[in-house]
């Protein structure tokens, strides 16, 4: 009865991420609509938007005491801050498909960590799904135009990629004690202080947008940062970080099939065949429990 029920919240967590990724999928549109907004104010303002909402949540499942895995909440929306910050960086200096294709390396850090520094031992169907799930984002990228560049851009992608884990482990470690409301709520509080410091260090403008960049925003931190990131900080309590790690890399096919349904872009086939890919390693991760941890 017990390996019943645990089967049974594996795969619903597995089916929170999943959709959870999807919902990301918006995000690229909506980041693009909320132009001529900063990258630190759309930072910003997707997480006070969703402050209030997620405050309130966190606020009627809290626990006592739980102190420690507050503060590895803080610490992964302190972690997530830095993805945001190396990414949008790194956009200044390479192509936005070489940086997205870089960012994607988050799985491989989050099982090295796990293998090197935390005693998990994967499985060789999880290392081969992990592999497949890789080369589907490649492929992506490469249809998308990823070509190698100066390689600053590159690097500071790359380092995003390694900020992400960092967030993927510390969440997961988290919500080992804490509820995922509250969780999320420590993460964006941490985030939306974050992002208002360094956007009043830099003298960026709050204000002075156009009606559609406001909606973006308000989409971005409800749809994005509140709807999103519930399904996935829940997930996260119910599936090994790894499995939540390449599962999260679903989240480029939505974008592609996002922009096929809504703006009727073309997929082409080597976007096809990334996606099948990406689909197949995760098939294949999900089908390999850690062997121990």
């Amino acid at each position: 009865m017990g390996g019943t029920a645990g089967e049974a919240g594996g795969a619903r967590g597995l089916t929170a991420v999943l959709a959870g990724a999807v919902l990301l999928g918006f995000a690229a549109m909506l980041v693009r609509w909320s132009a001529p907004a900063s990258p630190l104010i759309i930072g910003f303002y997707r997480m006070a938007f969703a402050l209030p909402l997620v405050a309130w949540m966190g606020w009627r499942a809290r626990r006592p005491g739980q102190g420690a895995a507050r503060g590895w909440a803080l610490l992964a929306g302190l972690c997530f801050i830095a993805d945001l910050w190396l990414w949008h960086t790194s956009l200044e200096f390479t192509s936005a498909a070489n940086s997205t294709l870089l960012v994607g390396l988050a799985p491989l850090w989050v099982a090295a960590i796990s293998v090197l520094w935390l005693g998990t031992r994967l499985r060789r169907r999880f290392w081969l799904g992990l592999a497949f799930a890789l080369a589907g984002g490649l492929v992506l990228g490469l249809a998308k135009g990823a070509r190698w560049g100066t390689g600053r851009g590159e690097l500071l992608a790359a380092l995003a990629s390694l900020a992400y884990a960092c967030f993927t482990l510390t969440l997961g470690r988290a919500r080992r004690e804490l509820a995922a409301p509250e969780a999320l709520a420590w993460v964006v509080l941490c985030c939306t202080a974050g992002f208002a410091l360094l956007a009043g260090a830099r003298g960026e403008a709050f204000h002075g947008f156009p009606p559609q960049a406001w909606l973006s925003l308000a989409a971005l931190g409800l749809v994005v940062q509140v709807a999103a990131w519930w399904l996935i900080t829940w997930g996260l309590g119910h599936v090994s970080t790894n499995l939540g790690a390449v599962t999260l890399m679903v989240q480029p096919v939505a974008t592609v099939g996002l922009g096929w349904v809504l703006l009727g872009e073309a997929v082409r086939p080597l976007q096809g065949a990334g996606i099948l890919l990406v689909l197949a390693g995760i098939a294949l991760s999900a089908l390999s429990p850690p062997a121990r941890t």
